[in-house]
């Protein structure tokens, strides 16, 4: 096959001539639908007497990859794709809300028009990419963003558009957003295969839960008292360690004061000013065991209830719930107060933190009081048998182990103040290496064997009194053990302690 000359336009692709004489393969693959920039596939032929053999092979190829990926089964975009998927999906409200934003706000703008079929791992990692480095996807272009979209005087405010990277998390969610509606693109028979599973998959961030300290814990507990519908809702959290929805949706019927155990079986959500009751996050019913002073506050609250009920004129309602800004407590509060009421008081404190932060604590103080991980897990819903417990708070598990060492160690018997020595027997004969290192100790004594002068190696040792190495060995450590001798890296045994300056 006669050798492509230089930039020789060869249907699709060129096949370049590089000064070394090494031969270059170019074929265009599109533009790359998140950024606009032109694509490129490259490959670099030694030169050689088959180099342009090898290059037009080269060539076939990467053309044929390109055909691959512009040959979808099916001319339906992204757009397209999220549009049913969204429809079939069964999600709860909240969740559908949220997947919903993340979609009109990343995926549609800088995927939307790509078809499926031209979809592949490059793409998606260049569409990481450039979330991570913009969340508003500016383009590279200078512009102001603006405190209202309504016609205003700028101030300190409007300020000039500065680059910020979406949240690890948030990137991780899209991703799994976008690899589920492909995977129905696959059970669809769109395409043969699923291309998000060969990009590079965001890491999960590691979580770094900040609870508050117990002595914060008790400032906070202080300063809510001075309400006492207030003070029970935040001890309630902490004592619980439950979510702020599943606190609003409590009614009376799931509190047994008898028992002391509180039935967690539904929430509230919110987005915006809209509220619903919904199902728990992880759709599993729990029962949570609480304290006797848990229990008699809890009663306290509901007698508080009851003498409201009673100046009314009416028995308190069967479905009221336990906290609520009703005098009759017939209808839920919303998360989103709750949150604004409880950071309104950690400011006031001066304490950096936050409703959902409570949680941790509750979590925390458990592992640190030695309860087991599943416990713990089930008391907070976390589901995988503890595998989200453990990944959350895994530095706690740490110090609760600690403590159980030093537990262990307050438990073990008093050592003696004075070390006991075995005696060796006398009664009994001499083993070889003692003989030998008796042999030896004889010597040092009378300075037949000088002060830093090196003892004969393991093995001339050995031969010379007649015992095998390892008993020669043993002979050195004993005299060893018995400061007579000391080992010098590198030289041998030489008798006399080790100095720190030996040579």
């Amino acid at each position: 096959m006669p050798r492509s000359r230089p930039g020789r336009q060869r249907s699709r692709g060129t096949i370049d001539e590089l000064p070394s004489g090494a031969l270059r393969v170019r074929v265009y693959a599109g533009t790359d639908p998140v950024t606009g920039r032109r694509r490129d596939l490259v490959e670099l032929i030694p030169p050689g007497p088959k180099a342009g053999r090898l290059a037009e092979a080269a060539r076939t190829r990467l053309l044929n990859q390109v055909d691959e990926q512009r040959q979808p089964r099916t001319n339906a975009t992204v757009n397209q794709l999220l549009d049913q998927h969204f429809q079939l999906s069964t999600w709860e409200r909240s969740t559908r809300e949220t997947y919903d934003g993340y979609a009109t706000k990343h995926v549609r703008p800088l995927l939307g028009r790509v078809q499926v079929g031209a979809l592949n791992a490059r793409t998606f990692d260049s569409f990481h990419a450039e979330l991570r480095r913009c969340r508003d996807h500016c383009g590279r272009t200078r512009y102001v963003d603006h405190r209202t979209p309504h016609p205003h005087e700028c101030d300190e405010r409007c300020r000039t558009h500065r680059c910020q990277p979406l949240g690890a998390a948030t990137i991780r969610q899209i991703h799994f957003i976008i690899s589920g509606a492909l995977k129905r693109a696959v059970r669809w028979g769109w395409i043969s295969s699923n291309p998000i599973v060969f990009a590079e998959t965001p890491p999960a961030p590691k979580a770094k839960p900040r609870p508050p300290s117990p002595e914060e814990a008790a400032r906070i507990l202080t300063e809510a008292w001075a309400d006492p519908e207030w003070g029970m809702l935040v001890w309630l959290a902490i004592v619980t360690g439950v979510r702020r929805g599943e606190l609003c949706a409590l009614l009376w019927r799931d509190v047994d004061l008898s028992t002391g155990v509180i039935f967690v079986s539904r929430s509230i959500g919110q987005r915006n000013r809209d509220t619903w009751e919904k199902d728990t996050k992880d759709h599993q019913h729990r029962r949570i065991a609480v304290d006797e002073e848990t229990v008699g506050i809890l009663a306290e609250h509901r007698r508080r209830l009851e003498d409201r009920c009673a100046a009314l004129g009416e028995p308190p309602l069967a479905d009221a719930y336990v906290f609520s800004l009703a005098p009759d407590n017939s209808t839920y509060m919303r998360p989103n107060s709750v949150s604004e009421r409880y950071s309104d008081l950690a400011d006031r404190l001066g304490i950096a933190t936050s409703l959902h932060k409570l949680r941790h604590y509750s979590a925390t103080e458990l592992i640190a009081a030695g309860v087991d991980i599943r416990t713990v897990a089930g008391r907070l819903g976390h589901g995988g048998g503890g595998t989200t417990t453990l990944r959350v708070y895994a530095a706690w598990v740490s110090e609760s182990d600690q403590r159980a060492a030093g537990n262990l160690g307050a438990r073990m018997p008093t050592r003696p103040s004075e070390p006991h020595v075995r005696q060796r027997r006398t009664d009994r004969a001499p083993y070889p290496y003692e003989v030998v290192a008796a042999a030896l100790r004889e010597q040092i004594e009378a300075s037949e064997l000088a002060e830093g002068e090196f003892l004969p190696g393991i093995k001339a040792l050995a031969a010379l009194h007649g015992v095998a190495v390892g008993t020669a060995h043993r002979a050195v450590n004993l005299l060893v053990e018995s400061g007579q001798v000391a080992v010098v890296a590198g030289r041998g045994t030489r008798v006399g302690r080790l100095h720190p300056r030996a040579d």
